[in-house]
């Protein structure tokens, strides 16, 4: 498995990526510009968090049309994985490869800090092998607010899609735990063939030891195990 992680102009997540990826679980992994169109024989591409060119527009809504994302979509059309973290995920949403939208958080505050989610499904790779009920992982974003249609709702919901939800220490699905007015508590979706996933909180963030955190680094080791 060759993992690559993607940089546009003001992501600030690659190098913690590419970190997390090859010194914590030991992978080999390449980093991507985002002109080039070649993803270098790479099975697993990442797309990092950060401020994609500076969110002028809509977060996402500017990387979506860099040279890279041309590959991104054949390779996701050929069973390749992808997965968006924070700013990755709104460009995927932007992108159309993953349902619904992100919005600015209810609290119109940037929110960071540790969270607590728990799995909406254990039927993807990102879960498969999560034996926990409650993982704590941090966030930053100030528009992670994810909405959809009441019917897409229901379609996720149905099709064992919603990868996380926010939730409290005890894995209760509150309005406090959830950070930022998430639809359903949403921290985390997949898509229909459940190649392409996108989630706002920082796996990366919480794979080392010197962290006091390794979390993160169970779903990066699921998504090992289950391929």
């Amino acid at each position: 498995m060759k993992f690559g992680v993607v940089t546009f102009p003001g992501s600030n997540c690659d190098e913690d990526l590419f970190y997390s990826l090859s010194h914590n679980l030991g992978q080999p992994v390449v980093k991507l510009w985002h002109k080039e169109r070649d993803l270098q024989g790479c099975d697993f591409i990442f797309l990092p968090g950060g401020f994609s060119y500076g969110d002028y527009l809509r977060c996402g809504a500017i990387a979506r049309f860099s040279p890279i994302m041309e590959c991104i979509l054949d390779h996701s059309k050929q069973g390749g994985y992808i997965m968006g973290i924070c700013n990755g995920f709104q460009i995927l949403c932007e992108a159309g490869l993953l349902p619904g939208a992100l919005l600015r958080n209810a609290s119109m505050n940037f929110v960071c800090k540790n969270v607590f989610l728990t799995p909406g499904t254990h039927n993807s790779l990102l879960t498969h092998n999560l034996v926990k009920a409650v993982y704590k992982v941090p966030v930053a974003h100030a528009e992670g607010n994810f909405v959809c249609s009441h019917e897409l709702l229901k379609e996720l919901q149905e099709n064992d899609q919603v990868l996380f939800r926010y939730c409290d220490s005890s894995g209760s699905l509150t309005s406090v735990s959830n950070p930022n007015g998430s639809l359903d508590n949403i921290a985390g979706i997949c898509n229909r063939q459940r190649n392409v996933f996108g989630m706002m909180p920082h796996p990366e963030r919480a794979t080392d030891e010197l962290l006091h955190n390794t979390d993160g680094k169970l779903i990066f080791e699921s998504i090992l195990e289950s391929i």
